[in-house]
Formats: structure tokens, sequence, C-alpha cells
């Protein structure tokens, strides 16, 4: 028996369609290739492009894991938000050190 949804999860999941259709659609290794390169811009290029690129990385991941929330295990939920506060983490780790 699954849980209803809540108004606002029902609306953001309506809007994500047609962009989860499109990434989808999209050769396999699209979403990969969209998260390694703010990852590597996030690590190697100068704070003022590293820190909006992590940032927009982190955002990707929170899209992507507010999502899946539903369907995945406690310790998947707990690796997502792990993994979130460590990207930022390090954004302002980059901020901290220019």
């Amino acid at each position: 028996m699954s849980t209803p949804s809540s108004p606002l999860r029902q609306r953001i999941t309506k809007v994500s369609y047609p962009y989860i259709a499109r990434l989808h659609a999209a050769p396999k290794l699209t979403l990969p290739g969209i998260t390694l390169v703010l990852a590597m811009a996030g690590v190697f290029a100068p704070a003022v492009v590293a820190v909006p690129a992590l940032v927009l990385l982190t955002l990707l991941l929170g899209w992507l894991a507010f999502l899946s929330w539903p369907a995945v295990t406690t310790g998947q939920r707990f690796l997502r938000l792990f993994v979130m506060l460590v990207v930022l983490l390090f954004a302002v780790s980059r901020i901290a050190n220019g």
C-alpha cells in the first residue's frame, strides 16, 4: 500500500516530468556526463566557477533525490543526503580557500 503524496510532491513531479523524459530519451551517459563535468569544474576550476558548479551539482542531486525518495530505502536516502552534504561542504571549502 502506498502512502498518498503531498500536493507539493505531485506538483514537482508533474513539472519535472518533461525534463526526466528528455533525460531518459538522451544517450545513456548524458546524466553521468553532466554530473562529471560539474564535479570536475568544482574541483579544478577557479573558485568563481567552481562554487556555482558545485551548487548546481547539489541542486541536480537534490532534485533527483526528491523524485526518487518514495522508491528508495532508508540507507539509500541517507547516502543521497550524505553526498549532497559533502558536495556543499566542498563548495564552502572552495569559498574559504579561494
